[in-house]
Parts: C-alpha cells; structure tokens; sequence
C-alpha cells in the first residue's frame, strides 16, 4: 500500500475517488481462523496463548482492512513500515517467555497524527507543513506502550491541527487525508478532532484495529466517540503525558484511549499513565489520583449499585421529547435505578451558560493565547521540521494554498493566535475566570449533593470537563431514525476515574447497545470532501 508509506520527506497529494463499499476481502487473517469481527484484547490474547493467531498475522489483517477500507473512510493517514518487525518481535518474545504479559503485548495500536513518534512515521497534525519534520524522542504514552510491546501500526487521520487552524472547515478533515466518513451513516459527522481514532475503532465489521488513542482539549476524545459508536476516555489533565504531543493548550490537553469496549479503554489507560519527567509538574500532580492495583480493577458489573448520578437537563438534552433519543435515554435512566444507582434529576451546574460560550467563559482567549506559546515551543524541540514557528506554519500555508485549501477554509485562527502577545494579565484574568466557574459550578454541585458523576447526552460536556481538565467518559447510547450513533456521556473531579469507569462498565454491560457499523448512503462519496 504505497500510498499509506508515506516517506518522511516525501511531498505528494493524491486525491482518492471514493467508490460505492464493497468488501471482496476476507475477514480472516490469512493462515488463522480466528473470528475478527468484534475483537477485543482479551479475545486477542485469548488466541494469542492457544497459539491459533500470532501478532504477525494480527498485523497482516489490519494492513489489509486498512488498504482496502481507508479509501473509502480516510481514518489512517500513514501506516507503521516497522509494524511488522515490532509483531515478529513480540511473537518471539511470547515464545520465549509465555507468562506475564502486559494485557497490550503484541496488540497494534493507531496513534493520532498530533502523537509523536521517533521512528519512521510522520507527527504532522493532519498538516503538510509538519511533513518531515523529526521528533527528538518519542512520546511520553508511545515510550510506555514501547515497553509493554505494543505494536505502533500508524497514525490516524483528524481534524487538521486538531480543528485549531479554522471553523470553517468540516470535523474530521485535513489536508493530509481529507475528510474522514463516519462508518454508520456516510453523511454524518465523525466528529473530532480524533476522528480517525474512532472511525477506525467504530470499523470493526472487517476490523481495521483494536485500540487506539486520541487526544483532547475540549470534547475531542468524547465527541469523535460518540458520533461513531465508540467508547472514549479523556482522563484528568497530566494523568497522561503530554510529552513530544503537538500541543494546544497544556492547561487544558490531555491524550485517552478510543475503543470498542471500556475494558479495552481501560486497559489502554492503565498503561499509558503515569508520571514523565518531560511533562512535569503536571505528570506529578496527577500522579496521586492513579490508585493501587490501575484502573482495571473498576471494572465492575455491579458499578451502578449506590452510585449518586445528577442528571443536567437543561441546555443539554436538546432533542424533542418525541424523538428516538428521548426515549432511549428514559429507558437508560430507567435501567440505571434498576441497577441500585441513585438518580438526581434537573440539576443545574451555576452559569452554565457562560460555561458553554467560549467567549464569555474565557476559554477562546486563553486558547489562542496558549496555543502560540505552547507550538512554538513543540516546534523549538524537533530535531528537524520545515517550519519552526506559527509563523512559519502560516507562511507555509499561504505558499501551498491548494494543497491547504485555504481558499475554502482559511486559518482565522491560526492568524488570531499569532496576533497575540503571550500570556498577559488579560489572559491570566480569562484563566482565573474559568477557574472560578469550574469551582462554583460542577464542584460546587458534585460536592454539596455528594455526586459520583454528573451525566449528559452526547459530547454535551465537552466545554465543563474541559476549562477545569476534569474526566469524562463516553459509551455507546443508541441511534436515531436514520441510524447515527448518539451516546451518553459521565462526567466528574478530577481524579474520579475509577468511579466513571465503574459507571460506564456497567452501565455497557447492563444496556450493550453498540452494534456494527451499518455503512448507510451506500458510500457514493466524491473525491473532493
């Protein structure tokens, strides 16, 4: 698949016609009779130990679903040239010592393209001004899955810099990939800015991978996973380095796993967290919430029982008490009590509508802000790039207009970014603000009503999780008439992880709504998205 091996200073940009979909593919790994429709890590390594499948022929499998699927739903940008090395490696590793692997030995993982790696893959951010450029190590989370053996298979598509360069653009596009499909219903929105990381995730009918991780600063893990039927986790703000990351706001990012399950999140999780001397003191502080034993002992099918569940209504539940969802979400809250769980319901977070309104809240200013502070120095760091600065970036960008699209979608915000003066009282006040509010609103609630999660449709909690660096997770909720995925979403304080992920857990396994993919409009997608 030449396309997707990429080499690192290489500049080329073919546009893929997208045919109706068709799969003249086996689902099975050549030589292997392992099911891999709805595979999962446990399933994998369950076949990895009878020895019926090896990481080799895991990999072949992805690469092939990869070349024959990624035409019609742009979720990979580049494939791992060194993927099938790293899985030989581990199926030599399990041989030699069979006993006490990590759940994610020999598992392939794709990155989002903002994930840096030192090796033959390109960090580009969906953007043709990063390719070439050379980190000068890995990440913080690709060091630590290195370790366990992991297999790096590639970088996904998203939303160009992480939908920080213009609004006007469509969720999920760059220029890299273009405009990533949403596997259920073509024209719906994926979602990002991790909008490979779902697409591929949400693909499991011929499977194009397991597990990967995505990134967020406001709603782009949650939203991404949501809309393509998928499970997201955005941990709290420095439970995962954001070392060698391409940055937005180090206030504010934070990288989490997308799946199919919240088991496989949560196994991603566990081994992704955690304490680096790059991204300190943010690693250190959070540290302290990552409990004895990890994450994986949460996963609990009794985790709704005595849990206090606040139910935010207004100004988030926005759907007609008719429709699809409103009934949906009835019967979930319904099963929930039916689960020992305690729902308190109208509750009201103080000044949720500032909350919600990035210029009022403060968070766009201190964004802008941060972002030219926090890329320029990602950029000083890189042993080599084509661009040093935002500036450069923005240069670059007027130079390859085309190949940008900047004609169509502009970079209002990348030149908004540049305009600004560093972090100035202005900025520090914005902060303060958002601060303020995080304190007076969902803690003040949490608190006062002694509240394990607070719980939304959608990505609706996107902005309240975001301006305090607070968790969330999002599971599979239901789909509405024309069969696009809409899920639900808990959230909590900082360091409530474990009570999330209980929640979740069982909340997924009580209602097990996700269903394949359906592939609907039949894919009669034009090469110009």
């Amino acid at each position: 698949m030449p396309s997707l091996y990429l080499h690192r200073f290489s500049f080329s940009f073919t546009l893929v016609t997208l045919l109706s979909l068709s799969l003249p593919f086996p689902l099975y790994a050549q030589d292997s009779s392992f099911e891999f429709t709805e595979a999962t890590v446990d399933s994998i390594q369950a076949a990895f130990k009878s020895g019926s499948l090896t990481s080799v022929q895991l990999v072949q499998h992805y690469l092939s679903m990869i070349q024959n699927l990624n035409p019609l739903l742009r979720a990979v940008i580049e494939v791992n040239p060194d993927a099938m090395t790293q899985a030989a490696k581990a199926d030599l590793e399990r041989r030699r010592y069979p006993y006490n692997r990590n759940r994610l030995h020999g598992i392939p993982i794709l990155l989002k393209d903002n994930i840096g790696t030192a090796d033959k893959l390109n960090t580009t951010a969906g953007s043709f001004a990063l390719l070439g450029s050379v980190v000068s190590r890995d990440s913080g989370v690709v060091t630590r899955l290195r370790k366990i053996g992991a297999v790096i298979l590639g970088k996904a598509s998203m939303s160009e810099w992480a939908y920080f360069r213009s609004e006007t653009a469509p969720s999920g596009w760059c220029a890299r990939s273009g405009k990533g499909i949403n596997p259920y219903v073509a024209s719906a929105s994926p979602c990002g800015s991790s909008s490979g990381s779902a697409i591929a995730a949400a693909a499991n009918m011929v499977n194009m991978v397991t597990v990967t991780l995505g990134t967020e600063t406001d709603g782009s893990i949650i939203c991404p996973a949501v809309a393509n039927s998928v499970v997201g986790i955005k941990p709290t703000v420095g439970l995962t380095s954001r070392s060698m990351v391409i940055p937005i706001s180090p206030r504010q990012d934070t990288i989490g796993p997308i799946c199919r399950t919240v088991r496989d999140a949560v196994y991603v999780l566990d081994a992704i967290v955690g304490y680096d001397v790059y991204d300190s003191p943010a690693t250190k502080e959070a540290a302290k919430y990552i409990p004895k034993g990890g994450y994986r002992r949460f996963l609990n099918f009794d985790g709704l029982r005595g849990k206090k569940i606040g139910i935010l209504r207004e100004g988030f539940f926005n759907f007609s008490k008719n429709s699809v969802q409103a009934k949906v979400f009835e019967q979930h809250f319904s099963l929930m009590r039916k689960k020992g769980a305690v729902l308190i319901d109208n509750l009201q977070i103080a000044n949720t509508s500032v909350i919600l309104d990035y210029n009022q809240s403060g968070e766009e200013l201190a964004l802008v802000s941060e972002f030219k502070v926090a890329l320029n120095y990602y950029l000083s760091q890189l042993t080599s790039s084509p661009v040093r600065s935002l500036a450069d970036v923005i240069s670059f960008n007027e130079n390859h207009k085309k190949e940008e699209r900047i004609q169509e979608y502009g970079q209002l915000i990348f030149l908004e970014s540049e305009s600004t003066k560093g972090i100035n009282s202005t900025v520090r006040n914005a902060i303060s603000n958002m601060a303020q509010l995080s304190s007076k609103g969902i803690e003040t609630l949490m608190k006062e009503k002694h509240l394990d999660t607070i719980v939304t449709e959608n990505a609706a909690l996107g902005p309240i999780l975001a301006i305090g660096g607070y968790p969330g997770i999002s599971v599979p909720a239901g789909y509405d008439e024309k069969g696009v995925p809409f899920g639900i979403s808990f959230g909590g304080l900082k360091g409530f992880e474990p009570r999330l992920i209980e929640i979740a857990y069982a909340f997924e396994q009580a209602t097990k709504v996700r269903k394949p993919p359906s592939f609907k409009d039949n894919f009669q997608i034009v090469s110009d998205l």
